[in-house]
């Protein structure tokens, strides 16, 4: 007796298994799950003082309301409540950015918000590799001349010591908030150093319009829109203009804290592809600001050693 020995398997001619797409709805359930409980428990450790909210006598909450979340972050209360109740909905980048920033995430948290979220945040962090060695090297070289590395969008990527210390001390500022826009619009102490500050900063939005024109899609452009439009009134008032105005060197003064007033000249150097990073510097006009920042850079080689010195003279 001849046994047939089996063919070959038929072709699959019904629907593909369900298994991948179930595992896959499994993941992104338990992701929205994880997701909810770590913005509630965001919102619940932080306390109304500390946005400069009410406490009020009849708050039972521990931290913040949901309505307080969503009206520090410039969302719906209804869309902000279905978030943390785990519905599947979209969550776009700078929804996310203003999530972190009313619930005041640091960096980590900030990260972990994202990945939950299954979305990349454009923020650029500092190791930049467009910022190599040599141009770090070149930065401290320069000094006392303040320097940085700025991309189109005004992100400050790196900086020397005198620069980090000619308008506010930028070390202490959140890696989010380096963007020269960010400090112009929104930081007192950045704004209080600009000699010209409605001029610089009307002339900054220009720039800023002519570069987005080529990044009008790009998340991380429209999140630093959207956050400077949200939080500024003066922003949205210069931005309604459609000014526009390319980038251009000139003289400048600013007013540091510790040394008085500095005159430089602006100039950029461009160290990446068109419209890409590029190394900025701020070169002393006359000998007295020149000395001003030789001394501006004594008070930061101090700090680094853990000294404590006097300003010197303005």
């Amino acid at each position: 007796m001849v046994t047939a020995s089996p063919g070959p398997p038929l072709p699959r001619t019904g629907p593909p298994p369900a298994a991948p797409r179930a595992a896959a709805a499994g993941e992104s359930e338990i992701r929205r799950s994880e997701l909810a409980g770590f913005l509630r428990s965001r919102r619940e450790r932080i306390a109304p003082e500390q946005v400069g909210l009410p406490r009020g006598s009849r708050r039972r909450t521990p931290g913040l309301r949901r309505e307080e979340v969503a009206q520090l972050s410039t969302v719906g209360v209804t869309w902000y409540t279905w978030l943390e109740q785990g519905r599947d909905i979209q969550v776009s980048v700078s929804v996310l950015d203003a999530l972190a920033r009313a619930l005041m995430l640091d960096g980590s948290e900030r990260a972990h918000l994202f990945h939950l979220a299954a979305q990349s945040d454009p923020l650029p962090g500092r190791g930049c590799e467009t910022v190599t060695p040599a141009v770090r090297r070149l930065m401290e070289q320069l000094e006392p001349i303040p320097a940085g590395v700025q991309n189109s969008r005004y992100d400050i990527l790196a900086y020397n010591r005198t620069y980090g210390r000619m308008l506010c001390a930028l070390d202490e500022v959140p890696e989010e908030d380096l963007n020269c826009m960010v400090l112009a619009y929104l930081n007192p102490h950045w704004r209080a150093g600009i000699v010209t500050l409605q001029e610089s900063t009307r002339a900054m939005a220009a720039k800023f319009r002519a570069s987005m024109a080529e990044h009008l899609a790009e998340p991380a452009w429209k999140m630093l829109l959207d956050r400077l439009l949200t939080q500024s009134p003066e922003f949205r008032e210069v931005w309604e203009r459609h000014e526009v105005q390319a980038p251009s060197g000139k003289v400048k003064q600013y007013r540091n804290r510790d040394v008085g007033l500095l005159t430089v000249e602006h100039t950029e150097l461009q160290i990446g592809p068109a419209h890409g990073p590029r190394l900025v510097t701020y070169v002393p006009v006359d000998d007295t600001t020149r000395a001003r920042l030789e001394r501006l850079l004594e008070l930061a080689l101090a700090a680094e050693r853990g000294e404590r010195e006097e300003p010197g003279e303005r």
